[in-house]
Formats: C-alpha cells, structure tokens, sequence
C-alpha cells in the first residue's frame, strides 16, 4: 500500500515557539517537487512529543493541503493507550491517509502488551496502520513473532524497520511475504535494506536532500544498483546525522543550510552550539560542494 520514499518531515516552528505553517507549505512542496511518495508528520524527527494534539493536527491539515493524492500519516507517539486511541481516532476526523503507530514510548511493552495496545490504535483508527519498530530507541522490538499475530488484522499493512539489524528485512519477507510493507527507518541502512528487499524508505535526511534521496530509491528500483550506490556513498556522512540523540538539531541544520529553512525548535532542545554544530556544518558544507549530479532513473 505505502512504498517509496516517504520523509519523516520536520516540524517548523516561529521565534516564538508557534507553528510556522507558511515555512511547512514551502518544506513539504520541496518534497512532493522532488517526487517524494508521501508524508510523515510528527514522528520523532518532527518534534511530535512537544506538540499537543491539537497542534499536531494542525500539522497534519497543513501536510495534507500540499500532498494533493499522495498519502499523509499522522505519527501516534502516546504513552498510555487511551490517549493513543484518542489521538488516532480524531487523526481518522481529520483526514489522515493512516498511521505510524509506535508501541510505547515511555513503557517497555512485553509481546502481549505491544500486540494488544497496537491492536486498540488501529481499531480506535480504523485507518490503515505503519507499525514502528524501534527497539534502539524506544526498547520495544515488533519482532516476527509478534507480525505474525498482527497479520490476521488487514489494518496493518506496513512496518517501518528500525532495529538496526539489516538481517530483520530478510527475516520478515522469509516468515511473511509480502504481507506487510516493509519500508527502512534507518537513513544510514537505507541502500543495504533496498537491497534486500525493502519496498520503501521512511527517511531523515530527505527533508534537506530530496532529490538525491528519491534518486537512490528510484535507482535502485531501476536495477541501476552502481549508480545508486556512488549517491549513496556520498550521502553516508550526511544520513549518519539521522542515527544521533541529536538528530532533530542534526537534520534542521542540514535543512538551513541545504534549502534555506530554520532551526527554531521547542524546548528542552537548543540548536546546536560550539565543537558539535561546528562539525555538522563541516559535513553539511562539504556535502554540498560535493553534490553529484544526478541521472533520472527509468
């Protein structure tokens, strides 16, 4: 249902601290420009914990007025279950195209529990649903076996493969087919994944490099396998930035420099400062004057 390359787009805020929905109209256009394949909002790159519900639907209303057809997912992030349901419910009233339902992110949920609360978010959604596999950062593993109890529910279509094991995408298409969609979370895993059969991308980086990243995407789909791979060894240093505790700084510097946006962020985070925005800079700017041009894929 979900493949290509879908960014995980960043959240654009004011010098006061208020959503900046102009500067996420022109961000989003860049990506459905560059022919990105959907939308992610308010995942974890996109700030969604510091945004109140209300807000979050406002983003997605701001993302889904510049996608036209293509699909919009609203990030559900909550930690008890109950706000969940809320959140995915009113995401549906919205106009949400699905979900990118993450367990929990403050409990470490055992399989029954992650079975049961990913079931109640779909149901309370009743849209089609991205699990988010995230066991680095969020301790809960969507393994196999827990997938396998999932398929009997057509909502789950798709996972977003982060658990830093490019051995999991192989492991998931040999127990299930093509049952689910798997696409790659993992923006410096991202060319070992498609190699293997991932189906699509849920990408960091894109948000300042889109073309390059849906180059890499379409390439590889191409077969033309060595001219994706020469974008992509180029890249490596840029979507490290992506695999960081700092990555949100990380990726809004990237987009300040890249395509002229802002960093504005919401508290606890501060822009980045001193020896480690010094070297982000270094490799943004080194990036760009290396930029490789670029061949349309087939």
């Amino acid at each position: 249902m979900w493949t290509g390359v879908l960014p995980a787009v960043t959240t654009k805020f004011t010098p006061d601290g208020d959503l900046d929905h102009a500067e996420m109209e022109r961000c989003f256009a860049l990506q459905m420009q560059a022919g990105c394949d959907g939308i992610i909002v308010c995942g974890s790159l996109g700030e969604g914990p510091m945004l109140s519900p209300d807000e979050r639907l406002a983003v997605l209303k701001t993302a889904r007025s510049v996608a036209g057809p293509k699909p919009v997912l609203l990030t559900i992030s909550e930690a008890g279950t109950r706000e969940a349901c809320a959140l995915a419910a009113r995401a549906a009233k919205a106009g949400a195209s699905g979900l990118m339902v993450v367990p929990s992110p403050i409990y470490h949920t055992d399989a029954d529990e992650t079975v049961a609360t990913l079931s109640a978010v779909a149901a309370a959604g009743d849209l089609p649903v991205m699990i988010y596999s995230n066991r680095v950062a969020y301790r809960v593993d969507v393994t196999v076996p827990i997938m396998e109890r999932l398929a009997a529910d057509a909502r789950f279509v798709a996972i977003k493969e982060s658990s830093d094991d490019i051995r999991r995408t192989t492991e998931i298409i040999n127990h299930l087919g093509d049952r689910f969609a798997v696409l790659t979370g993992v923006d410096n895993l991202a060319f070992e994944a498609l190699s293997v059969g991932a189906v699509g991308w849920v990408a960091g980086l894109v948000v300042a490099f889109p073309e390059e990243t849906v180059a890499i995407y379409r390439l590889m789909k191409a077969g033309r396998i060595a001219e994706a791979l020469e974008i992509y060894r180029w890249f490596r240093p840029l979507l490290d930035l992506d695999v960081s505790t700092f990555l949100v700084q990380n990726i809004k510097l990237a987009e300040a420099l890249a395509i002229g946006s802002t960093e504005h962020l919401r508290m606890p985070r501060k822009p980045l400062s001193g020896e480690r925005r010094a070297a982000v800079e270094a490799i943004v700017r080194t990036a760009l004057e290396r930029r490789p041009a670029l061949k349309r894929a087939a």
